[in-house]
Parts: C-alpha cells; structure tokens; sequence
C-alpha cells in the first residue's frame, strides 16, 4: 500500500485526512515539532516518524504546518531531495512554508513526481515557471471551500458582528490589546 506523510498535521486537519487515507488502506507517518499523545495516535491511526524519515518514506507528503520562523521554507531542495521519485507534494497549509523555487528545479529535473498546491510563496502569484509544469495541479488557495466550512465562517463572523455591535466581546478576538 502507500503511504501518506503529515507535516504539522497531528491535529484535527490530521486526524481528517489520516481517516481519508485508511479509506484507501495507506499507512500514515506524521512528524510535528511536538509528539501527540499516543492515545490521539491510535485513536486517528498515526505513526509518529522523524522528519527525514517521513520524507522518505511517504508517497504523498502533505504539509499542514503553520507559518512561522521555524517553518519559512520548511520544504527546500534539501528536503525535496530526501523524497521519492514518484512522491507527490500537497501543500494546503501556508505558502511560504514551501521554497517554490527549489520545488520547480525539483519538478523539471524528476526528483518528484508532481505536487498539488493550493497556496502560494506569494499569494496570489505562484512561482515562475509552477504554472507551466505538467505534473503539477494549482488551485486558487480554495481548499477550505466546503460548505460545511463556508458556513461555520460565516456563522463566526456573524457571532463576532453581533458580540461586537452589542458591547460584548468578541468570541473570536485575535487582539484583545486593540
């Protein structure tokens, strides 16, 4: 069977695409900064790995990390070198976690197979060159797109009007120092 790598993704999106891909009988290795406790493990069905060895090992390497000093181009040449010839990139997470320029050498010289993405280094423009490959597929940052998620967002966003305009605090306030 295959196997799908989760980068950053131990967490609720993880637990998501782990219980997709048993649907399909893959194995799923995760990797994140912080080990998840191992109940959460055998509950979703993950195998926590070293980085590397994800990278490795995995068909799919799916990244799902968030943008930080530490993850900034968290995926280079060095890591796309680690991958299989016939691995498959996806990156839905941030768009700079990904070096663009190292993943377009890495697509014209085969030392992956293809990638997906749905985020770009520098939204909205993908790197030169991305949207010319054949064995990539780009999407305009639209993963999240389901209804059932398009309307959560829209019930927040009016739970947050609504808490706002009546004096109350907003239940999702990002800067409360504001």
């Amino acid at each position: 069977g295959k196997t799908v790598g989760l980068i950053g993704g131990g967490g609720r999106i993880g637990k998501a695409v782990a219980r997709r891909a048993h649907g399909f009988s893959m194995r799923v290795l995760y990797w994140t900064p912080r080990r998840k406790p191992e109940s959460l493990e055998r509950e979703a069905g993950l195998t926590f790995v070293p980085f590397d060895q994800l990278l490795g090992e995995s068909d799919f390497v799916s990244l799902h990390s968030p943008l930080n000093a530490s993850t900034r181009r968290q995926i280079g040449a060095r890591e796309l070198g680690l991958m299989q010839k016939t691995a498959i990139l996806i990156n839905a997470s941030r768009g700079p976690v990904v070096d663009e320029k190292a993943l377009v050498k890495a697509l014209k010289e085969g030392w992956i197979a293809g990638a997906g993405l749905d985020v770009y280094e520098k939204e909205p423009t993908p790197a030169p060159g991305l949207t010319r490959l054949p064995n990539t597929v780009l999407a305009p940052h639209v993963a999240s797109a389901s209804i059932e998620t398009r309307r959560k967002m829209s019930d927040m966003a009016a739970a947050n009007c609504v808490a706002g305009l009546t004096g109350q605090r907003p239940p999702n306030l990002v800067n409360p120092e504001v």
